[in-house]
């Protein structure tokens, strides 16, 4: 009996990864991801929150239109912006020794930019993620796994 083939999100794949191969536990913790797009937000927020080795992590999705949405972000053990808005997570809005992963690439006069002030949340945060250079990497390499796992599955 030939099994179907299973393929993730690559963006949310690529997160999820990135933040297990680095030793950063998920299970049990508070996850915010800020941004509700379908590509990003939604999906990761469902993977993350899944009983899985990979997720068990209590997860509130927000938005720019969140009220307080400050309130949400200091809870984050680890905070996910994915909003597209640049500047939209500030050093306030970030709960010491958090992990800060930035999804977001916006192009700006200053060239690609995401939507974390990385050098002010970078002195608060534990762990961040550039832009450019950061998710982007691991997207293109997720996107790999998916088709070599669908060369695999044809056969």
């Amino acid at each position: 009996v030939r099994q179907e083939a299973t393929f993730l999100p690559a963006t949310p794949y690529g997160i999820v990864e990135m933040i297990v191969r680095t030793g950063i536990p998920i299970e049990g913790q508070e996850v915010v991801v800020v941004g509700r797009g379908p590509l990003v937000g939604m999906p990761l927020s469902i993977m993350l929150g899944q009983k899985s080795p990979r997720g068990n992590a209590t997860v509130t999705l927000c938005h720019t239109r969140t009220r307080d949405l400050a309130d949400h972000t200091r809870r984050a053990d680890i905070l996910v912006a994915a909003a597209g808005r640049p500047g939209t997570i500030t050093a306030d809005m970030v709960k010491p020794g958090a992990v800060v992963v930035d999804v977001a690439v916006n192009r700006t006069d200053d060239g690609l930019i995401g939507d974390v002030a990385f050098d002010e949340v970078a002195e608060v945060a534990g762990w961040i993620t550039p832009v450019p250079g950061g998710i982007g990497p691991l997207t293109v390499a997720m996107l790999l796994v998916n088709t070599v796992t669908a060369a695999e599955s044809s056969t």
